[in-house]
């Protein structure tokens, strides 16, 4: 059976929930019955997101076999319920790379190699070569920007030499709302939709995001101008609760539409378990990277997931700057904190701090790979007594590495993909919190990080379950080659693990971890 494919474009700005539909469009078809699989397409020369600033471009995902990706494919995990790969996602410089890498090699024979047909070529390959009954594939940016002209001629290829009738292009542009003539505008999607016909690709439906709802005139407009008949336009403003917008493509019958243009055979019910209330609970992000909510959107999501309230971003060099009273009274107003991952020594004494009043005022607590790295620190500097104790990460001369660069890192020169990535087995010791929280011995997690715990050096600081004496300690809860997880067991909720729990969080099944944290604080309340 040939595969289809659903093309999402995007037309007068980015980030206006291209991959947040795509997501969705592909998990009403799941519950249709169809198997579906995603493809993220990033014009951009970088050859994954895992050197990316996450206040440019968010939060790095990382994926079960260990491939550092753009936040959408977050959201194709989230709502999908089913892990990605690596090969669900594309970049401009992974394909660029591989052309020249092959031209280098003598693959192309001599021949001039260019744009067409080498680069899409290369491009169409990698489409074909994912696994998928329908595969979903999102072009990032925007129709019109130089960077992203090639994939779009892409798959103007491929659809035409696979055949039109199994291929599905939906644009989604945005209609703007002008207060001084008090009407929405139309023109900005018309031109986007007239432009990506001049490419070559015609829409098969069009999404208009808008800030509220549009009137039906301006459906008509946008349906007329853009050569669309007016059943396959569709507005989706703004909504509260993102998780809704599945339910709202099934009750406008999108699958249905895609289904008869794609020759489709719907199966199945419509089963929807999203967060539908939130629970006012009060949780600091403990941070350092402000410029936009999705530096944390993994994490963000994690808590909703647990229909609990959206979490604030904390600044925490604005921690380092409070008196003790100042900053007792801020963290005290939280029901609890969540010390995020993160990379570099901005605003790693306020973190520390905050973990300090924290832990001696029963604060629920949560750290995560290098929150839970500070949260060692801060025990070693404030309990153990090692006045200086740190990350050789933030201080190389520090007289007490508590953490410390691992081994396999200290001869690599470059930063890109070297990390600890992807899923590792890792056993959790009974008698803890978190074999409590997870009920099994050994779990597999997602990491990202290159410093660890120096268990070697500093084993006074640490304690096994089974070794537990009268003077606490930081309890080891999961160890494989290095520590994984530590927790205090005269505490309502200090845990702290080496891994990225938020990562594998799902529509319907959030991360046990998350979720008793929450249950932690709603208990406390």
């Amino acid at each position: 059976m040939t595969k289809k494919y659903i093309v999402v474009t995007g037309g007068v700005l980015s980030g206006i929930g291209k991959g947040i539909i795509s997501a969705s469009v592909a998990r009403v078809l799941k519950e249709s019955g169809i198997q579906i699989n995603a493809l993220k397409i990033d014009p951009y020369l970088n050859v994954d997101a895992g050197t990316m600033n996450p206040n440019q471009h968010g939060e790095v995902f990382v994926t079960e076999d260990g491939y550092e990706a753009d936040l959408d494919l977050g959201h194709y995990e989230r709502f999908l319920g089913t892990n990605m790969k690596r090969i669900n996602n594309m970049t401009a410089g992974q394909v660029y790379k591989a052309v020249i890498d092959k031209e280098i090699e003598g693959r192309y024979l001599g021949g001039t190699v260019q744009m067409v047909p080498h680069v899409t070529a290369e491009i169409k390959e990698r489409i074909l070569s994912v696994e998928g009954q329908v595969i979903m594939i999102e072009i990032g940016g925007t129709v019109g920007d130089i960077e992203g002209e090639i994939f779009l001629e892409a798959v103007r290829e491929l659809a035409f030499e696979l055949g039109r009738e199994h291929f599905f292009f939906i644009h989604v542009t945005y209609v703007p709302y002008l207060k001084a003539t008090n009407e929405f505008k139309t023109k900005p999607s018309q031109q986007s939709v007239q432009l990506l016909r001049k490419i070559g690709i015609h829409p098969d439906m069009i999404a208009i995001r808008s800030e509220s709802s549009i009137t039906n005139t301006d459906l008509k407009k946008v349906a007329l101008f853009g050569g669309v008949p007016q059943e396959m336009v569709f507005n989706l403003p703004d909504m509260s609760n993102v998780y809704e917008v599945p339910y709202k493509l099934y009750t406008l019958g999108i699958h249905e539409k895609i289904a008869k243009a794609l020759n489709l055979s719907l199966t199945g019910e419509f089963h929807w378990d999203y967060p539908r209330s939130f629970n006012p609970l009060k949780i600091g992000i403990v941070g350092k990277y402000l410029g936009t909510d999705d530096a944390y959107k993994s994490l963000i999501e994690s808590i909703l997931l647990c229909s609990a309230e959206k979490p604030e971003v904390l600044d925490a060099q604005n921690l380092e700057e409070m008196t003790d009273e100042e900053l007792g009274y801020f963290i005290s107003s939280y029901d609890g904190i969540i010390i995020p991952g993160g990379f570099g020594k901005r605003g790693i004494e306020g973190k520390i701090r905050a973990i300090k009043y924290a832990r001696e005022h029963k604060i629920p607590t949560l750290g995560l790979c290098l929150g839970m790295q500070l949260m060692v620190i801060e025990y070693a500097r404030h309990v153990a007594g090692l006045e200086g104790a740190s990350s050789t990460e933030f201080d190389p001369d520090t007289p007490y590495p508590v953490i410390d660069l691992m081994e396999a890192q200290k001869e690599i020169l470059h930063l890109g993909g070297t990390m600890r990535l992807g899923a590792q087995k890792t056993p959790v010791f009974k008698n803890t919190r978190l074999y409590e929280i997870y009920g099994q011995e050994v779990i597999s997690e997602r990491h990202r990080h290159r410093y660890e715990v120096n268990y070697e050096m500093f084993k006074q600081l640490f304690t096994l379950p089974e070794e537990k004496t009268a003077e606490e300690k930081l309890v080891i809860s999961a160890k494989a080659d290095f520590v994984e997880a530590v927790e205090l067991e005269n505490h309502p909720f200090f845990i702290g693990v080496q891994y990225h729990p938020e990562l594998k969080s799902k529509v319907g099944n959030p991360h046990p971890l998350f979720k008793a944290f929450i249950d932690t604080l709603k208990k406390m309340r």
